[in-house]
């Protein structure tokens, strides 16, 4: 079974394939600070809550990383504990995607990730958004070339701003506001910081539809896409699996080397 690991700033994203299917998956945060040791405990809790082995199952892993110093603890623990080494998408990996930007090396591998599994899944040209720790969109041409994109700050990081540096405004849960013009505090910020990012959103994905021709797909994921997608008026495929998924698309075409 394969193991695919996404790390993001904030939280890591763990799935579970046997075949082509997604049997499991998990997030977790992101610590930096972690060791090898402590992430094997962490993978064998979350897979033993699934009845699957952590020392039988796993018989391949894939890593988009974005946090150096897990890499490095992620690596050791996969030699470590499974006996083999992992595949950690970084330049130099195949992906059969041609990179059309200034300096390929600096295409996160998420982001990477991310377009080539939306290339796969759903065609091109395309756009893809991703909610992490930063708002990302990337765009695919139609012979599924990686073009590059645009990052904005992510809605926690622009909720969590606000919070701290405005003494009037609390922190508030961000569920769906009942409307725009909000007839508390509490509303107005959650109308600001989910329908003000959904307006983003259908901005971005219309002006990058527009150079790409205009009938670009737009795929969405990350783990507070659900909430967003509510409020856009563009069209959106959601795909929560979608990094995970492109993981595998690379696992496999590595397999063989």
């Amino acid at each position: 079974m394969l193991l695919a690991v996404d790390v993001g700033n904030t939280q890591t994203h763990i799935g579970m394939f046997s075949a082509a299917e997604i049997v499991a998956e998990w997030r977790t945060s992101t610590e930096p600070k972690r060791t090898a040791d402590e992430l094997a405990l962490i993978f064998q809790e979350f897979l033993s809550f699934q009845g699957l082995s952590f020392s039988k199952q796993v018989t391949a892993v894939v890593i988009a990383s974005v946090v150096p110093s897990l890499t490095a603890a992620l690596r050791e623990m996969v030699q470590r504990y499974f006996h083999f080494d992992p595949l950690i998408v970084e330049p130099g990996t195949k992906t059969g995607m041609p990179i059309r930007t200034d300096d390929p090396r600096e295409v996160g591998a998420d982001r990477l990730v991310n377009a080539l599994a939306a290339y796969r899944l759903f065609g091109g040209p395309a756009v893809v958004v991703d909610f992490g720790t930063a708002t990302t969109f990337d765009a695919v041409s139609d012979q599924g070339e990686y073009l590059g994109g645009a990052i904005a700050p992510g809605i926690q990081i622009s909720s969590n701003a606000l919070w701290t540096i405005a003494a009037q405004i609390q922190k508030v849960e961000l569920i769906q506001p009942r409307s725009v013009i909000g007839k508390s505090t509490r509303e107005a910020v959650r109308a600001g910081v989910l329908l003000g990012s959904a307006a983003m959103v259908d901005g971005m994905v219309e002006r990058m539809q527009k150079e790409l021709g205009g009938d670009a797909r737009a795929i969405v994921t990350g783990g507070l896409a659900a909430l967003i997608v509510e409020g856009c008026n563009v069209s959106l495929i959601h795909e929560p699996y979608l990094t995970l998924k492109g993981l595998k698309i690379v696992h496999e075409l590595n397999a063989g080397d």
